[in-house]
């Protein structure tokens, strides 16, 4: 992926049941989505779950985020021994959300994302973009029950404030493409429904499908500035939130499923690829064809949302490692002129929700 200029897998679900899951992910992700979720008038969540394969390790935060001897962003998302003080942090806000190479995700029972950080940024110094999700989350947070909430906004004001805690004397360059979904309600005075409010801005995707249906009710489309050149925050780029992200409200139903996916899954599978990899992977779980199971299995509840994640992750990474498979990033470079065929390596998110009732 560009720079725009001058402009190992891991899995698990986001739920207080799984003592099973890294120490840090079930203690302090889990905080702060309970803190959040506690607050909530919302009478949706997501059932969640996630799968993660880095093409490289995260890079680390450079200071003044994180105390030595922390060694990356992922560490305090894995280890317990070290004191809170080795954990990023920003303004006394520990750091939200899980990193994945260049990648970083959110996993919450009222929001999800996926942020691709510019690989390109690698050659300079501290070049990570991953705090414009955790801002976000942050904003989410604090309007965790506005009527009318303006993910747009939530992102221009996390933007604006990742430039400000990454400025000088800082100098931590860096952009990203975002993509989140945030679980609201409509009363329409007779019911209250769930709706999904989707900003994106370059070329991360959220889909919703319909599994009772069989089909994807809903997709984000990329933006581009050329080919390998997505719409992307940070340094030296052009692209603003309030200006180029595109903001969608989605209608669900209950028992939808909401997909959130960085260019590693979506540069080498198509839709209809992803709607029948989730479709066959429903199945199996329902029919109790694999054994990782808690409680409940229908419509993927009791783990579905792991196992959904983890088989959209291995066959988009058998797809990248394919030097003869058509990839939808083989066309686009195609189409672009350029003699590129198979699949494409590169850090690989998934990030599923099942919309369903919160309990009572």
């Amino acid at each position: 992926m560009s720079i725009l200029v001058p402009h190992s897998i891991v899995a698990g679900k986001f739920s207080p049941a799984n003592a099973h899951l890294p120490r840090l992910f079930s203690l302090l992700q889990h905080a702060w989505n309970l803190t959040a979720s506690s607050l909530s008038k919302c009478p949706f969540v997501f059932d969640t779950g996630y799968a993660l394969c880095p093409k490289r390790p995260s890079r680390p935060f450079p200071p003044p985020f994180v105390s030595p001897p922390s060694s990356s962003f992922s560490d305090p998302l894995t280890t317990h021994h070290r004191s809170q003080d080795a954990r990023p942090s920003v303004n006394g806000e520990l750091v939200r959300g899980l990193t994945n190479g260049d990648d970083a995700v959110l996993v919450s029972q009222h929001f999800l994302g996926v942020n691709d950080g510019v690989g390109a940024w690698a050659t300079k110094p501290h070049g990570h973009a991953a705090l414009i999700l955790h801002f976000w989350a942050l904003e989410v947070e604090r309007n965790v029950n506005s009527i009318d909430p303006d993910p747009v906004e939530f992102l221009q004001r996390a933007y604006e404030q990742t430039v400000l805690a990454t400025s000088s004397p800082n100098e931590w360059l860096g952009t990203t493409t975002s993509a989140t979904a945030l679980l609201h309600y409509h009363n329409d005075g007779c019911s209250v429904k769930p709706l999904l409010y989707v900003t994106n801005i370059g070329d991360c995707q959220i889909l919703v499908l319909r599994p009772k249906e069989g089909k994807v009710v809903f997709k984000t489309q990329g933006q581009w500035h050329w080919f390998d050149c997505p719409m992307q925050l940070g340094t030296n780029s052009v692209d603003k939130p309030r200006n180029d992200a595109a903001l969608s409200v989605v209608e669900l139903q209950e028992d939808d499923i909401v997909v959130a996916l960085s260019d590693g899954v979506t540069d080498n599978l198509w839709e209809q690829d992803v709607l029948d990899v989730i479709l066959r992977s429903l199945c199996k779980w329902e029919t109790g064809k694999v054994e990782d199971s808690v409680g409940d299995r229908t419509a993927g509840r009791g783990g579905g949302m792991v196992y959904i994640a983890q088989q959209l992750l291995q066959t988009a990474k058998t797809i990248a490692q394919d030097p003869s498979a058509q990839t939808p990033y083989m066309e686009k470079a195609i189409g672009a002129g350029l003699a590129i065929s198979g699949g494409k390596m590169d850090d690989i998110s998934v990030v599923v929700g099942l919309c369903e009732k919160k309990a009572t």
